[in-house]
């Protein structure tokens, strides 16, 4: 059975991807917790962490933030080497050139707080459920999710992490 692995207060997962979601760079916190050698991740898709609990609607709002050069933050529940996973509380912003045009994505993560991952998972249950029927419908609720707390989606990601 999948365990659960909790980041130390102090890491920071990094890692940079090409504008289609391959791996050029990854830190040894990104290695440490992914269980994978460099070998392993290196230009291969972001996704190879992907759990499957991760509502595909949260990606489809990081990919239209970044597209828009935004940086979006998110609750990820990444799935490891062996099976296992754990949660971070990502920052993914996209990396420029010099001529303002978007080269590629650079991602932070740290230790989300507890609280704020117990709030989520309810919500990621229900995008699930709703994107059997379809993607858009699963982006639709999310939407009026936001509307309904009248803060933008980032604004609801970082209230949920700084709660007490």
């Amino acid at each position: 059975m999948a365990k659960e692995i909790f980041l130390e207060n102090d890491s920071l997962i990094t890692s940079k991807t090409d504008l289609k979601g391959k791996i050029v760079y990854a830190n040894d916190d990104f290695l440490t917790y992914a269980g994978y050698a460099m070998q392993d991740v290196l230009y291969k898709p972001h996704n190879i962490v992907r759990h499957e609990d991760m509502p595909r609607t949260v990606f489809k709002f990081l990919w239209d933030y970044m597209k828009n050069g935004q940086e979006i933050f998110a609750y990820v529940k990444n799935r490891t080497k062996s099976n296992d996973y754990y949660w971070v509380f990502a920052n993914v912003t996209p990396s420029f050139d010099i001529h303002n045009q978007i080269i590629g994505y650079y991602s932070v993560r740290r230790k989300p707080n507890p609280k704020a991952i117990e709030q989520i998972k309810p919500l990621y249950k229900e995008l699930l459920k709703i994107e059997k029927e379809s993607l858009d419908k699963g982006v639709e609720f999310l939407n009026d999710f936001c509307k309904n707390s009248k803060k933008s989606y980032n604004e609801i990601i970082f209230s949920l992490q700084e709660a007490k």
